[in-house]
């Protein structure tokens, strides 16, 4: 059970059906996770929507690049969720099993062509150390250019709000789904 009510489209006011009928005709297609949530002030949905929308299908990253850096964010953030949600949609972007499965155990995957390692490191430096090194930096800069090194930085961000609302308000996975990992203990359900 999440920790908040979820609205529900046949309760929803007008102003959030309007926003959840949005998002759902969308390139969403649906809502879920953190618009679940976010739905209890309509304009933080809609500007959360957009936002994500943006950072996920507007950038120069690549689907692929994209997914990769969002799991990197789910993982490292402890979110069981927004691991759940995005590890199909790596799939769907053509991410290996093997990939897929080293980024579970927060390793960086061997075999990734110059572009993709890069963009794994950034991700996994700014969960980590909340910066980037001089050196990834570099040669993050030198293979995405200023304007996709500041996407993957707000797409980490963005992911990062994701995941911290999926953990503090407890959004379930959906039913029969088991987390991927060990919750920390403060998520753990008795």
């Amino acid at each position: 059970m999440p920790r908040i009510s979820l609205p529900h489209p046949d309760t929803m006011t007008p102003e959030q059906r309007r926003v959840h009928d949005s998002i759902v005709n969308g390139p969403r297609g649906r809502i879920q996770g953190p618009l679940r949530a976010a739905l209890h002030n309509p304009e933080l949905a809609e500007r959360w929507s957009a936002l994500g929308a943006l950072l996920r299908y507007g950038t120069g990253l690549s689907r692929r690049q994209a997914e990769l850096a969002i799991l990197v964010t789910g993982r490292a953030s402890q979110s069981p969720f927004e691991w759940y949600a995005h590890e199909i949609e790596a799939e769907k972007a053509g991410i290996e099993r093997v990939v897929i499965d080293a980024l579970l155990q927060q390793r960086l995957p061997e075999g990734l062509d110059e572009t993709d390692t890069v963009i794994v490191q950034v991700a996994m430096e700014l969960k980590r150390l909340h910066s980037i090194t001089d050196d990834t930096y570099a040669r993050a800069l030198a293979l995405l250019g200023e304007r996709t090194l500041v996407e993957l930085t707000a797409l980490v961000g963005y992911y990062t709000m994701v995941a911290m609302t999926l953990n503090a308000h407890e959004i379930p996975l959906p039913e029969g789904v088991a987390p991927a990992f060990a919750l920390p203990q403060h998520q753990a359900r008795a």
